[in-house]
């Protein structure tokens, strides 16, 4: 019997403040996996500052790239193809990855794979789980994008409701900081949270009552900085509104994912994104998908933050049809298609 030979493909990803290179085998298998994270350069900006980012990416690119192949104990000429991140992102910061690449492939003279940063973060759950049932709904939740996704399999994305407006991610960064308790948002809030009480403040739970899928967080965001004020900037309950806004977002998230999955059918539900590391967020979901009688996967922590592992993996079925991008691939800041 032929003998199947194993598929090693370099992963690449800058789309925003993180540079990171990874190696995984065959689509599953992480030989390795190096993240240098930007957030100690920023924090002093309270949000990611796109040509700092650039600069630092051009900084780190080569140093992360070689880290992942010693940590996979390989060589350049060991792997089978290069991925990297195109869209969407930071047009900057991709450019630096998306760079490294195209000249690292033609030296090696290996194929190119152009890579989808938010079906990469999709991806990171068949990183870690094989059982997952289809069809799925998937809610993809960050700093730049919050939507609800039908997947009726691996790969096949329908859109079926978006924010409006700010991200959820986007939400936590800018409540963390005129709350004052630091950035990257979602972990300072979520820290926060831990140390107060949801309920002694009330914030609306928009488009909760609406029965399509989409979101608007720039309400909450607003309600939020209006109890701030009201409440004169006391800061013994920076804590209790941190708890109320945490638990307004986490509900609005978890109802209407379920509401999605129930409407299509659906037999498995995933979370996918930097917010899907937010532990209020999980335990809700899991806690809300049990009482449906469905199934939640989300990825650990270290694959819900941007990594490359994720754009590795995901560039496994695109090398196995042969779906290679040219020389002359672009970068794209926003989101071209699903």
């Amino acid at each position: 019997m032929k003998t199947v030979p194993d598929i090693k493909i370099l992963g690449i990803e800058s789309s925003c403040d993180e540079t990171a290179a990874a190696i995984v085998k065959n689509g599953r298998h992480i030989l390795s996996n190096v993240v240098n994270s930007q957030i100690a350069i920023h924090q002093e900006f309270g949000g990611v500052v796109p040509e700092i980012a650039s600069r630092k990416h051009i900084e780190n690119i080569t140093l992360v790239v070689d880290a992942a192949f010693k940590e996979a104990g390989l060589k350049y000429e060991d792997i089978d193809a290069i991925a990297v991140t195109n869209a969407p992102g930071l047009v900057g910061a991709l450019l630096v990855g998306l760079s490294f690449a195209k000249g690292f492939a033609y030296a090696l003279g290996k194929p190119l794979i152009a890579v989808n940063h938010l079906h990469g973060h999709i991806y990171a759950n068949f990183l870690e789980h094989d059982d997952i049932e289809f069809p799925a709904v998937c809610l993809i939740v960050s700093g730049g994008h919050t939507s609800i996704l039908y997947m009726s399999e691996a790969g096949h994305y329908e859109v079926m409701g978006s924010t409006i407006d700010d991200a959820a991610g986007e939400a936590f960064d800018k409540v963390a900081r005129f709350l004052g308790i630091g950035y990257p948002g979602g972990p300072a809030i979520q820290k926060a949270a831990a140390e107060g009480i949801a309920g002694k403040f009330v914030l609306p739970r928009v488009f909760l009552n609406r029965k399509n899928f989409d979101f608007s967080f720039s309400g909450l965001k607003t309600a939020a900085m209006n109890q701030w004020k009201k409440n004169n900037h006391e800061n013994n309950s920076v804590n209790d509104l941190a708890a109320e806004f945490q638990t307004a977002l986490v509900e609005i998230l978890s109802v209407k994912t379920i509401r999605a999955a129930q409407e299509c059918n659906a037999r498995s539900v995933l979370l996918a994104g930097g917010v899907a590391a937010n532990s209020e967020l999980r335990k809700m979901m899991k806690f809300k998908s049990e009482l449906a009688g469905l199934k939640v996967y989300y990825p650990s922590l270290k694959l819900c933050t941007d990594n490359a592992a994720m754009i590795a993996g995901t560039a496994y079925s695109q090398y196995s049809k042969g779906d290679f991008a040219p020389l002359n691939l672009n970068a794209y800041a926003s989101l071209l298609s699903l």
